[in-house]
């Protein structure tokens, strides 16, 4: 198949509000584990992607035409806080060769009535619709949903009798995802996800006040950044097994999420350490190995990070106030402002030695270049400097020859 037709089966299954968007990666396939693993790499570089730095991804254009380079085996969407779109991924539910649909994920993609797709592998479903995904876990089984910080495969196989558009579904999106995602429990009153802390024993929301993005940021810029961003680029160095990294990286994602399992599971499935297994059931009570991991990394965390709050209001002072509580209250203020910028350097800084980085890579990538069109050019001379040479003893032995005839003629008169 040419590349124009790959690129016409693609634009013609693929939604505009997707192709319109410049937040495209490619993928490939990595055995790790021994199990296939979906790696996100750069358009252009081919070097890692990550979901939360949108300085790796690309337009669609760009990165279809890596695609076609043969320099990645599929196209990647990655989502973030700034779109509508929420993905629903249904896994081993299609067989690949008859077609046939468990009878759950035909309900969810009929509920949903939006834009879908067969997977990479053949054997599942992405549906995409515009809303919001609610609160509470994001997965369950072979049932995954993503909004934000996650980058979603994509083939444009669209699914016959499923509109070609994503559609606003924000109603059958919060009933599927209370009907199969959700425990009982979580789906009552007053039943918000709560964690304990082994610092303090009390019950704390489990919200930790950063967002995904954040959340890593903030984790590569502390003061042991480098060992997470070496866990979170999937390098297990410096620990036995693979088991032991992933622990490493869920205890110190348990830190940074305040032991948020949810936004847990959600962010290492971005890192590079990610492996079939995470999935796989490992356990007679159902849990998977992820969901164990977790659960114990959360236990094992002594401390948790919870980020300071500015006030959003201010306080009207009272005449009998002293001049003392109102500077305690400047003092305060300039701290936060304070604390404010350093973190942002600290951000800045971080995303300067990243660029650092890939100009590395790239001064490198090209004297390589130069180097084999150096040698190139060398190899021309001296093909010519060979037939010049050549053609010199030629002429020379013709001169020779035309010299010896004369002589003969000569003697002879």
């Amino acid at each position: 198949m040419s590349d124009e037709t790959t690129r016409k089966l693609i634009l013609d299954g693929l939604p505009d509000v997707l192709v319109e968007r410049d937040q495209w990666v490619c993928w490939r396939s990595e055995k790790r584990g021994g199990k296939s693993t979906k790696i996100p790499v750069e358009p252009r570089v081919g070097s890692f992607a990550s979901s939360t730095d949108s300085e790796t991804w690309s337009d669609f254009e760009t990165a279809l035409k890596y695609l076609q380079s043969g320099g990645a085996d599929g196209l990647g969407f990655v989502f973030t806080n700034e779109d509508p779109i929420v993905g629903v991924d249904l896994d081993d539910c299609r067989d690949p060769e008859s077609g046939d649909v468990d009878e759950d994920v035909q309900d969810i993609i009929e509920r949903l009535d939006s834009y879908t797709e067969v997977s990479p592998s053949g054997s599942g479903f992405h549906v995409l619709v515009q809303g919001e995904l609610p609160d509470g876990r994001n997965r369950r089984g072979k049932i995954e949903c993503y909004d934000n910080a996650r980058f979603f495969t994509v083939t444009g196989e669209h699914v016959d009798g499923t509109p070609q558009t994503v559609k606003r579904r924000q109603d059958a999106l919060e009933a599927v995802h209370r009907e199969y995602l959700l425990d009982v429990r979580d789906s009552q009153p007053g039943n918000n996800p709560k964690r304990v802390t082994a610092s303090d024993g009390e019950s704390t929301d489990a919200e930790s006040g950063l967002s995904d993005t954040e959340l890593v940021e903030k984790a590569k810029g502390a003061s042991n950044g480098a060992k997470f961003e070496r866990l979170w680029n999937g390098n297990p160095s410096g620990y036995e097994s693979n088991s032991e990294a992933d622990m490493a990286l869920c205890c110190l994602l348990a830190f940074w999420s305040g032991g948020d399992e949810a936004q847990m599971d959600r962010v290492f499935r971005q890192s590079g350490l990610l492996r079939g297994k995470w999935d796989d059931v490992h356990y007679a009570d159902g849990s998977t190995y992820g969901e164990k991991t977790i659960e114990r990394a959360v236990q094992t965390t002594s401390d948790f990070y919870t980020p300071s709050k500015k006030a959003t209001t201010e306080t009207v002072s009272e005449p009998s106030e002293s001049p003392r509580a109102s500077e305690s209250r400047d003092d305060a203020y300039v701290g936060e402002k304070n604390r404010l910028l350093a973190e942002r350097v600290e951000t800045l800084e971080t995303r300067v030695r990243r660029k650092d980085k890939r100009i590395e890579w790239l001064e490198a990538e090209v004297k390589r270049l130069e180097s084999k069109l150096s040698d190139d050019d060398t190899e021309s001379v001296s093909e010519e400097e060979s037939r010049q040479a050549s053609n010199d003893e030629e002429s020379e032995s013709a001169s020779l020859w035309g010299r010896t005839k004369r002589l003969f003629r000569t003697d002879a008169e």
